[in-house]
């Protein structure tokens, strides 16, 4: 278990900037995830963290022992691939023992590592049955008790889920993380999935174009983006442009002058001070609007419904502006279904819910 400090990572491949001035710390035992999308750099990132690629420029420390030119076998990491990488003629217990053998451990010693980590997945009946007598589910806690015996330092994961069907990959969720955790590793989990990096992380960074975005514990993400990338990227977002004109008070609250009026909202970025009259986004999350019939409602957007789906637990409207903006509204635990009748609605969000992002 250490501490990954990257300093100044930058990475070309040819014309192409794929790592620019990258500067992060994880932290000892923490699941740390590079969330952002396709192209965006995060596996590129790990790649480095592996010892795979070598930067251009930049410093990459374990624990503050320089690692930068270390070869990946000498940096004590394991690695979990999308595709699992099992030798299929192989038995589960032999495919644990694989890394093991080649670190020449005693017999006994490999022996009591395998059984140890298969226990540890909920695999250990299983070490003598081949590798294509398992479930997807069950081979990818193989490929994680075979990261885990040689008793990685960190262990790296490369969307490990991506190849499970949708119920499979939810129940998988909690168990990674609870094998992490039981064992002290620190992890460093690439991901596009938006879910899978709320419901896992400690911390989490999303990268955009080569840099990182925005750091923060899943919360921070989500409830305060810096940006409107950020905010599009980490759940769903309505945006609405509007002018700053004041903060009310000590905290974070601000007043904005939209096409629908005033609107107090939530400032996201504490170092940031707009000035009155400059440009700025709202971001509104479905989840956070409410449908009324009364016109007269703070941070109120009018409109007419013209889109509503029942999926169960949730219902989802769309609601059109009279300059043809589209809002998207999501109620959860619907009693009914509004229909979708061109009438005349609001839509109105508390001051914690508006943020007020750079234009």
């Amino acid at each position: 278990m250490v501490s990954i400090q990257i300093r100044h990572l930058t990475k070309h491949f040819g014309s192409t900037l794929a790592l620019d001035d990258v500067n992060l710390t994880i932290e000892s035992g923490e699941m740390f995830f590079l969330l952002g999308p396709s192209g965006c750099g995060k596996t590129t990132l790990l790649r480095h963290i592996a010892g795979f690629y070598t930067p251009d420029q930049g410093q990459l420390l374990f624990d503050q022992r320089d690692i930068t030119n270390l070869p990946p076998h000498k940096r004590n990491t394991a690695m979990m691939f999308q595709s699992y990488a099992l030798w299929p003629h192989l038995t589960v217990g032999e495919n644990v023992a694989f890394g093991l053998e080649e670190r020449k451990l005693p017999r006994a010693q490999i022996d009591s590592r395998v059984q140890e980590s298969l226990q540890m997945v909920r695999l250990g009946h299983l070490a003598d049955r081949k590798i294509n007598q398992l479930s997807g589910g069950q081979q990818q806690r193989v490929a994680l008790a075979r990261s885990l015996a040689v008793r990685p330092d960190a262990l790296l994961l490369d969307e490990p889920l991506s190849n499970l069907d949708a119920k499979l990959r939810l129940e998988m969720r909690s168990e990674i993380r609870r094998i992490c955790k039981e064992f002290g590793v620190t992890a460093v989990y690439v991901t596009h999935d938006q879910k899978e990096a709320l419901h896992l992380a400690d911390r989490l960074a999303v990268m955009e174009k080569g840099a990182i975005s925005q750091i923060g514990t899943p919360r921070d993400i989500f409830r305060s983006p810096r940006s409107a990338s950020v905010a599009a990227f980490i759940g769903e977002a309505n945006f609405l442009p509007a002018h700053f004109l004041a903060s009310t008070g000590p905290g974070p609250l601000a007043t904005a002058r939209t096409a629908h009026g005033l609107f107090t909202g939530r400032l996201t970025d504490p170092t940031w001070h707009p000035s009155p009259g400059e440009p700025v986004q709202l971001c509104l999350r479905p989840e956070a609007l409410r449908l009324s019939d009364q016109p007269d409602l703070p941070n109120r957007i009018g409109g007419r419904l013209i889109d509503s789906i029942y999926l169960g637990e949730l219902a989802q409207y769309a609601v059109q502006d009279p300059a043809g903006t589209t809002f998207h509204v999501s109620e959860l635990n619907p009693a009914l279904l509004r229909p979708a009748d061109q009438s005349v609605v609001s839509l109105t969000a508390a001051p914690d819910d508006v943020m007020i992002l750079r234009a």
